[in-house]
């Protein structure tokens, strides 16, 4: 009797703290994470926010910022938002209409007085503009009235520890700050680490469907401007090597045929496309998940998420593998923080934990990220716990394959219905046995036209570069190395329309082994169309690179800058050569302006405030 009393009792105390924990979740308040995302770092984090959040059962909702109706903004009560900046403190595509928004002069002081918030900023201190769209919105919103719970984030890429060095402690601050807000949080038992989440969508293999997918690339009949949801599939025309095959780098010269696609572009704009992953990669990843490649499938989404647009309704595995899954990238914490959960070999499951924990990141990474191991082998070094894996977290494991962009170097001008990139294809050594390989470039490299019709989805946007209108104002160019792909473009549209006031200053190893476009530089230069200044850096004893040469004509660039308000551009690596061509031109003013350094400075900044110094660099 008293056994099958107790059992009640139990019974009913279960169902009496079941019901305050729903009163609890009922009561608590909805959380909005917004992200701002270029190569998917943002949206990652966001995502990670989003899974703390559903482990304390509280109701989420996760959005690129231009996909939330920014207007809704003044009924929220509690919102993250996560953003990374790009080029020269540009904020990513996928925000930019809500940028717009948000700094209209028109919006009302006191607008979001309701809204409580934190601002989250993902950067790279290698470059000037560290962190600043989050600084920026992070001071817009106070400017709106809104309530922020904790001072911005600025979580940088160039820690020894990567951005979650700043992440982990400012994360547990936030949450620190919602308990604080939002007591009835603190009642609540949250899901167990070791606890997996519901799938974000579940996979529906159709048995014994043998129709084939046409998964053919359609140029599209109607006049709308191809976009990233409807890229244009141009035809790869040549793919050239213009390095000597003695040189240690593989640089390729790609024409694509854009005939009828409507894509229009000018000098310092950039092609983006979506590389596929290798066939060898493809067929290795089928095997560690055991899955029929050939085998079709249908998404369906667990809440209200959109599948996504790109991937076709029936899929193959081999599709979602080849050009959705991002399987060649380096994985990220959150990676392994999911893996963990289905690990039931105990080495691998300790291991894995290890990995997913603050305390482990060094050893993390020193596993991975100093190496750059893939993730795909991460799944082969932890054999039992791949076995152990369904389909359905697929999407939840890994990443969507994100764009990449190339300047484009050609003009519609010199090359009607063309368009030229040039790309250095990424290839190098770290511990590990095999090199690491750039995945967009290397897809490039192996598209060969000679072996049949190769097309590339791809589209077309407004570039950070802008070049003057004006014919009698002259241009000065910086590009070493791959650097000097839009400022072909440049000088090819420019003389087309009788701008012939152009200095290029081009650097490279070796005048035989990869000075690009040699023969039009020179055509260019004996037409009277262009001054050019050469820095090969190994063809004699002591390197020279290019901004020696900006040192040594410092008159002729005071003369065209001073009196004739020439503009001034670099674009190539971001590592060191930026740094030092700045500093060569602000020696350059003093020396020739009778100017302090201080005053020097002050110069630069002023050209760049006007676009009269402009600057394209990445890593």
């Amino acid at each position: 009797m008293k056994t099958v009393q107790s059992g009640i009792r139990a019974r009913c105390l279960d169902s009496a703290e079941t019901n305050k924990q729903h009163k609890v979740i009922m009561s608590s308040p909805s959380l909005l994470v917004l992200y701002g995302s270029q190569m998917g770092t943002a949206q990652d984090t966001a995502h990670r926010i989003v899974r703390q959040a559903q482990r304390r059962r509280m109701q989420v909702k996760v959005l690129p910022l231009d996909s939330y109706s920014v207007a809704n903004l003044i009924s929220e009560t509690l919102v993250v938002f996560v953003c990374s900046t790009t080029g020269q403190g540009d904020p990513p595509d996928n925000m930019k209409n809500f940028w717009r928004f948000l700094f209209r002069k028109s919006l009302p002081a006191g607008s979001l007085g309701r809204l409580d918030c934190a601002v989250l900023g993902l950067g790279d201190s290698s470059y000037p503009k560290f962190n600043f769209v989050a600084k920026k919105l992070h001071k817009r919103l106070l400017q709106l009235g809104a309530s922020v719970l904790l001072p911005v984030g600025l979580a940088d890429d160039q820690h020894d520890l990567g951005s979650d060095a700043v992440i982990d402690p400012w994360l547990a601050s936030l949450w620190e700050k919602v308990f604080a807000l939002y007591p009835s949080l603190a009642e609540v038992i949250p899901l167990k680490e070791d606890e997996p989440l519901p799938p974000t969508y579940t996979f529906h293999f159709l048995d014994d469907v043998k129709e084939e997918i046409d998964d053919r690339l359609r140029i599209p009949m109607d006049q709308t401007v191809p976009s990233q949801s409807h890229p244009f599939p141009a035809r790869v025309v040549f793919n050239k090597r213009v390095t000597e095959l003695s040189h240690f780098q593989d640089v390729r010269h790609i024409e694509f045929d854009i005939t009828g696609s409507n894509i229009e572009f000018a000098a310092g704009d950039v092609v983006v496309m979506r590389p596929c992953n290798s066939p060898e990669d493809v067929e290795l990843f089928c095997q560690l998940l055991r899955l029929d490649p050939e085998t079709l499938f249908t998404l369906r989404a667990t809440d209200n998420t959109a599948v996504p647009a790109r991937l076709p309704q029936p899929c193959t595995v081999r599709q979602l593998v080849e050009s959705f899954l991002d399987i060649a990238a380096v994985p990220r914490r959150s990676f392994f923080e999911l893996l963990s959960t289905f690990a039931t070999n105990e080495l691998e499951r300790d291991k894995l934990a290890e990995f997913s924990s603050a305390a482990g990141q060094d050893e993390l990474h020193s596993y991975c990220n100093r190496p750059r191991r893939t993730a795909l082998e991460v799944l082969a070094d932890f054999p039992h716990t791949t076995a152990e894996l369904k389909a359905d977290y697929l999407f939840d494991l890994f990443p969507e394959i994100q764009p990449r962009s190339f300047s484009i170097a050609s003009s519609l001008q010199a090359y009607p219905n063309r368009l030229q990139i040039l790309v250095a294809v990424v290839q190098y050594k770290t511990k590990l046995y095999k090199p690491r390989r750039g995945l967009c470039s290397t897809w490039l490299a192996s598209l060969d036209p000679a072996q049949g019709e190769v097309y590339v989805p791809l589209w077309v946007k407004k570039g950070g570069l802008k070049f003057p209108k004006e014919k009698s104002t002259p241009v000065i160019m910086v590009g070493p190395g791959t650097g000097v792909a839009p400022f072909r473009s440049a000088l090819q549209e420019r003389i087309a329309e009788g701008k012939t006031a152009n200095v290029l200053f081009f650097g490279c190893r070796s005048e035989i082994k990869d000075f690009y476009f040699k023969s039009e530089w020179e055509e260019m230069t004996k037409a009277g169309h262009l001054v050019l200044f050469t820095a090969f850096s190994r063809d004699q004893e002591d390197k020279v690179y290019v901004q020696h040469h900006v040192r040594e004509n410092a008159e002729l660039l005071w003369d065209l800058i001073a009196k004739k308000s020439a503009c001034f551009y670099i674009a190539g690596n971001a590592k060191e050569m930026p740094a030092s061509v700045c500093d060569a031109l602000k020696e350059v003013f003093q020396q020739e302006g009778s100017v302090t350094a201080e005053e020097a400075e002050q110069m630069l900044v002023a050209m760049e405030r006007t676009g009269q110094f402009q600057s394209e660099t990445w890593s």
